[in-house]
C-alpha cells in the first residue's frame, strides 16, 4: 500500500513538473549546455593545474582532456539539435502530455512489470564478488574507477601511522602532505606541510605546496599566508614555477593586472612550448586584461620541446649480456653523448644533474662538480645542487685529508637557509670531527637521529660514526 502511494505521488509529481509550463508559459530559460560546459571547461583547468603538479602523467593528461572535450562536443551537438525556445500557453499540450505520462507508464508497467514479485532488501541480497571482473575484460582483477584513489588513501592512512611514532621524521611529514594533496584534503596536506617547515624541511617545493594547499583550501584566492609562503619558495629558488605563477595570480585580485601579466608572460617564456601550462597561463592573461581593461598580450615563444634522454629498452636488454669491460664502455659512451647534447643546450637543468650523478657514479668527482656548477648557474638558490657539490667535493677523501675550504664555505652557506636538514646534519658533524670538535659532532648527529626511522640503513650509519667519536 505505502508503494502504491508513493508511486501515485511520483506520478503527480511528474505530471506537475510537465504541464505547470506549458499552462503557464514563460520565457526560455538557460539551456542544460550552458552549465555542463562551464563544467567541463572547469575540469579542463583542474587537469592541467594536476599535470604541472605531476599528480598525473602527460599520457593521462592527455587521455583526460580528450575525454572532457569529448564531452564538450557532445553537449554542443545536443543545444544545437534541441534550441530552447520561449515557451507559450498550451493546455492542450498539456494534457496531451500527462496523458502519455499516465497511459505510458502505465503501460510499460502492465507489460514488464511483476506486482506479484516479493521485496528484496538489501542486507539480505549476497555480496558481489570483491574482484569480479566482466567476462572477457582485459583489466586486472582490482582494476577499478576508484582502485587509484583507495590505494593513495591506504598509503595516506600507513603514512599517519608512521608519523604518530616518528612525529619529527620531517621527510615523512612531505610525504604524507603530498600524498593528502592528491586525495584533495587541502587543509590537511597544509598542516603537513607546515609541520614538515616546523622540522627543518626549508626547500623552495616546500614553500611552494604549502603556500598552494592555502590556495586550494581558500577557493583560488591568494590570502597574505600563501603569499609569504610563495615569497620564501622564491628566496631559495628564484625560478620556482609554481611561486611565481600564484604570486602573479595574488597580484591580478589586487587589481594590479598588468604586474600580474608581466609575470605570467615571463613565466610562459621559460615553459616548454607544449607545456599544457602556457594554455593555462594564457587564460589567465586574459581573464586579467579583461579586468584592467587592456588588450591581452600574445604569449612568447616557449622552449623547444627536448628528446627524453637516457638508455632505450634495447641498450638496457644488450647490457645484461655485455661483460663489466663492455658494460662500462657503453655506459661511457651515452655519458659522452649526454655531455655532447648538453653544449648545444647548456639550459638544461636536469641534463646537467643527471651527467653530474653519471660522473660520481663513475667515480670522476672533478668533472661531477664541473657539472653541478653548470647546474647551479641554471638554479642559483637550490640548496639540494649545492649539497650536492659539497657530496662531491668530500667524496674519495682519506680520514687524514684536509676538507677543501670551497665544500665547507658551501655547506655554512646551505646551513643558513636549511639549518635541520639532514643533510646539513650530517655534514656538519663530519666537519666538526674532522677539526677536532667531538662535542659538536655529536650534537649535530644525535639531532640528525632524531629526524631518521629507526633501524634504517641511515640511522645504522649515523649511529656508527657516533661511536667512533672520542668519548665525552
Amino acid at each position: 500500500m505505502l508503494f502504491t502511494l508513493f508511486c501515485a505521488g511520483m506520478v503527480l509529481l511528474v505530471l506537475a513538473a510537465v504541464s505547470l509550463p506549458l499552462l503557464s508559459g514563460g520565457d526560455g530559460l538557460p539551456t542544460r549546455g550552458q552549465y555542463d560546459r562551464a563544467v567541463y571547461r572547469d575540469q579542463l583547468r583542474e587537469v592541467d593545474r594536476d599535470a604541472v603538479r605531476g599528480v598525473l602523467s602527460p599520457e593521462e593528461a592527455d587521455a583526460a582532456r580528450l575525454e572532457i572535450q569529448r564531452r564538450l562536443l557532445a553537449v554542443d551537438g545536443i543545444d544545437r539539435a534541441s534550441g530552447w525556445r520561449a515557451q507559450s500557453r498550451s493546455p492542450v499540450m498539456a494534457i496531451v502530455a500527462s496523458l502519455f505520462v499516465v497511459l505510458g507508464a502505465g503501460g510499460l508497467y502492465w507489460r514488464l512489470g511483476t506486482p506479484t514479485l516479493t521485496d528484496a532488501p538489501y542486507a539480505a541480497r549476497p555480496a558481489p564478488e570483491a574482484n569480479a571482473v566482466p567476462p572477457g575484460s582485459n583489466a586486472p582483477a582490482s582494476a577499478g574507477p576508484a582502485a587509484p584513489h583507495t590505494d593513495m588513501r591506504q598509503a595516506a592512512e600507513k603514512l599517519e601511522l608512521k608519523l604518530a611514532a616518528d612525529p619529527n621524521n620531517a621527510e615523512g611529514w612531505v610525504l604524507y602532505a603530498r600524498t593528502t594533496s592528491m586525495l584533495g584534503d587541502w587543509q590537511k596536506a597544509g598542516d603537513a606541510y607546515k609541520r614538515a617547515l616546523d622540522l627543518g624541511q626549508k626547500g623552495s617545493e616546500v614553500y611552494a605546496g604549502y603556500g598552494e594547499m592555502q590556495v586550494m583550501a581558500a577557493d583560488g584566492i591568494v590570502a597574505p599566508g600563501a603569499r609569504d609562503a610563495f615569497k620564501s619558495a622564491l628566496e631559495t629558488d628564484p625560478g620556482n614555477g609554481v611561486a611565481r605563477y600564484y604570486l602573479a595570480l595574488a597580484d591580478g585580485q589586487a587589481g594590479e593586472e598588468h604586474k600580474a601579466v608581466d609575470a605570467w608572460l615571463e613565466l610562459a617564456g621559460g615553459l616548454p612550448e607544449d607545456s599544457p601550462m602556457r594554455e593555462e597561463i594564457g587564460k589567465r592573461i586574459e581573464e586579467a586584461a579583461k579586468s584592467g581593461g587592456f588588450a591581452p598580450p600574445p604569449l612568447p615563444k616557449g622552449l623547444a620541446a627536448e628528446a627524453q634522454s637516457g638508455p632505450s629498452v634495447e641498450q638496457m636488454e644488450a647490457a645484461q649480456n655485455m661483460s663489466p669491460e663492455d658494460r662500462a664502455k657503453m655506459v661511457g659512451g651515452m655519458i659522452e653523448q649526454l655531455a655532447a647534447k648538453l653544449k648545444e643546450q647548456p639550459n638544461d637543468l636536469d641534463g646537467w644533474l643527471r651527467l653530474a650523478r653519471a660522473y660520481e657514479v663513475q667515480g670522476d668527482s672533478a668533472k661531477a662538480v664541473d657539472a653541478l656548477d653548470h647546474a647551479a648557474a641554471l638554479k642559483p638558490g637550490d640548496p639540494g645542487i649545492k649539497l650536492q657539490t659539497v657530496s662531491a667535493l668530500l667524496s674519495g677523501l682519506k680520514p687524514e685529508d684536509a676538507l677543501p675550504p670551497r665544500a665547507i664555505a658551501m655547506l655554512t652557506e646551505v646551513a643558513t637557509v636549511t639549518p635541520d636538514a639532514p643533510e646539513v646534519l650530517w655534514y656538519l658533524g663530519v666537519v666538526a670531527a674532522r677539526d677536532g670538535r667531538p662535542a659538536d659532532a655529536r650534537e649535530k648527529w644525535t639531532k640528525l637521529l632524531g629526524s631518521l626511522a629507526p633501524g634504517g640503513e641511515d640511522t645504522k650509519m649515523v649511529q656508527a660514526a657516533l661511536a667512533q667519536l672520542p668519548a665525552k
